[in-house]
C-alpha cells in the first residue's frame, strides 16, 4: 500500500489528474450553461410567442439534440483515441466543445432574424455534443490506464468530479449575474457572458492537456498489435453484450442528474413559481452532495467493485424516484433542497464509479471507442429525452408519474449490471 500511496502522489500522477479533473470541468461547465440558459431564457428569446410551457418545451428540445450528437462523436473521436492515441483526441475534442459554446454567445434572437436563430442554435448546441461525445472515455482512459494498483476506482472518480465543479462554476455565474443584473438586461444582454468565459476555461483546460503524453496502456496496445483498422467494427464484432450492458447501466446517472437540474429548474421556476435566483441558490447548495457521494463510491469501489457499487446506487434511485413528489411538491423549499440532496447523492453513486467500471468492461485496443459509445448512447435514453419527457407527464399529471419515470431509469440500470462480470485492465 506504501507504494501505491507514493505513486499517486508522484508529480506524474497528479498532473494526469489534474487534466482528467479540468478538461473535464471545463467540457461540462459549457454543457451545463446550455442547460440552464434552456431552463431560464432560451424559450423566448428562440422560439416564437407560445405559452411558457410550450418555449421551454421547445428550449428543452435543442437540449436533447447534443444527445444525439455526443454517440457520433463518440465514434469519431473513439475511432482516432484508439488508432493514434489519447493526447491528441482529447485536444480536439475540447477544442471543438469550447469553440461551439463561444459562437452561442454572437448567436441573434428569433426576434432579429427568425428561424435563423434556432437553427443556429440546433447546430452550435449539436457541435457541443459531437465534442462531449470525445471527451468523457479519453478523460476516464487517462485516469485509470495511469492508476496504480489499487487505485483504478478512485483515479476514475476524478474525470467524474468535472461534473459537480463544471455545475457550481455554471450555476454560480448565472446567479451572480442575476442578482448583479435586472431582468431585462440578463434577458437582453447577461445570458451572454456564461458562453464568454468559456474562452478562459478552454484555455486553460488546453494547456493542461498539451503538457501530456500517451497512457502506459495505449502504447503497449500499440507495441503488441497494429491498431484495429475501424475500432467500432471490432467492438460491435467481439464485444456486443459489453457494449449494450455498459450502455444500458448509464441510464440511470444521466436520468437522476437531468431530472434534480435542469428539469427541476425548469419546473421550480414555471410551475412552482420561485425565482430564478432562489432555485438556483437551492441547486447550488445540493451539488456539493453529488461530488461527496462520488468520493464516497470511488473508496468503496476499490474496496470492492465498481459494479457492486452501481448496483447499490441504482436501488437508492429507485427508492429516491418515489421520494420526489411528497417532496418536491410539499410547498416547502427545505424539502425541495432535501430532495435535491438526495439525489444529487445517489447521483454520486451511480456516476463515480463509471470512469472504472466502463473502461474495465473492453481491452484497451477499443477501450476508447468503447467505453465512450457505451457511455453517450446511454446519455441518450437516460438524459438526452428526461428534462422534456419530464416536463410533458408533469404538465398532465403532476410530479408523481416523472418519479416513477427517475425509479423506472435505475431499474433499467440495475438489470444491465446484472450480467456485466469484467472489469480488468
Amino acid at each position: 500500500m506504501r507504494q501505491s500511496s507514493s505513486a499517486a502522489a508522484a508529480p506524474s500522477a497528479r498532473r494526469v489528474l489534474a487534466a482528467s479533473l479540468v478538461g473535464t470541468a471545463v467540457e461540462f461547465y459549457d454543457f451545463y450553461i446550455y442547460a440552464t440558459a434552456a431552463s431560464l431564457v432560451f424559450g423566448p428569446l428562440f422560439f416564437p410567442a407560445a405559452s411558457p410551457s410550450a418555449q421551454l418545451l421547445s428550449a428543452y428540445a435543442t437540449f436533447a439534440i447534443a444527445f444525439f450528437a455526443r454517440p457520433l462523436g463518440a465514434f469519431v473521436f473513439g475511432h482516432f483515441g484508439d488508432r493514434i492515441g489519447r493526447k491528441s483526441t482529447l485536444v480536439a475534442s475540447l477544442m471543438l466543445m469550447g469553440g461551439s459554446t463561444v459562437a452561442i454567445a454572437f448567436l441573434p434572437t428569433y426576434a432579429m432574424v427568425g428561424w435563423v436563430a434556432p437553427l443556429l442554435l440546433c447546430i452550435l448546441r449539436f457541435g457541443q455534443g459531437f465534442g462531449l461525445g470525445g471527451e468523457w472515455g479519453g478523460a476516464a482512459l487517462l485516469a485509470v490506464e495511469n492508476a496504480p494498483p489499487g487505485w483504478r476506482a478512485r483515479f476514475g472518480m476524478f474525470p467524474q468530479l468535472g461534473a459537480p465543479v463544471g455545475f457550481i462554476a455554471a450555476n454560480g455565474l448565472f446567479l451572480i449575474l442575476g442578482v448583479a443584473l435586472t431582468p431585462e438586461q440578463f434577458l437582453a444582454w447577461g445570458w451572454r457572458l456564461p458562453f464568454l468565459a468559456s474562452v478562459v476555461l478552454v484555455g486553460l483546460g488546453l494547456w493542461v492537456r498539451l503538457k501530456l503524453t500517451e497512457t502506459p496502456a495505449f502504447a503497449e496496445a500499440m507495441a503488441e498489435a497494429p491498431p484495429p483498422q475501424v475500432p467500432l467494427a471490432e467492438l460491435l464484432r467481439r464485444y456486443p453484450r459489453e457494449t449494450l450492458g455498459g450502455t444500458f447501466a448509464v441510464v440511470a446517472c444521466f436520468a437522476v442528474f437531468y431530472l434534480s437540474t435542469a428539469f427541476a429548474l425548469g419546473y421550480g421556476v414555471t410551475n412552482l413559481g420561485y425565482s430564478r435566483e432562489t432555485f438556483l441558490a437551492v441547486q447550488l447548495g445540493a451539488i456539493g452532495f453529488m461530488a461527496l457521494g462520488i468520493v464516497l463510491a470511488g473508496w468503496w469501489s476499490d474496496a470492492t467493485n465498481p459494479r457492486r457499487v452501481l448496483m447499490a446506487g441504482c436501488l437508492m434511485v429507485i427508492v429516491g424516484g418515489l421520494l420526489m413528489a411528497p417532496m418536491m411538491g410539499s410547498g416547502s423549499l427545505l424539502m425541495i433542497w432535501a430532495f435535491l440532496s438526495l439525489a444529487l447523492l445517489m447521483m454520486g453513486f451511480v456516476y463515480g464509479p463509471l470512469g472504472a467500471f466502463l473502461p474495465g468492461l473492453f481491452p484497451a485496443r477499443v477501450r476508447y471507442t468503447g467505453a465512450s459509445v457505451a457511455f453517450n448512447v446511454g446519455g441518450i435514453l437516460g438524459g438526452g429525452l428526461a428534462p422534456m419527457i419530464a416536463q410533458a407527464l408533469a404538465d398532465r399529471g403532476g410530479l408523481v408519474p416523472v418519479g416513477v419515470y427517475l425509479s423506472a431509469a435505475a431499474l433499467i440500470s440495475l438489470a444491465a449490471l446484472a450480467p456485466l462480470k469484467r472489469e480488468a485492465l
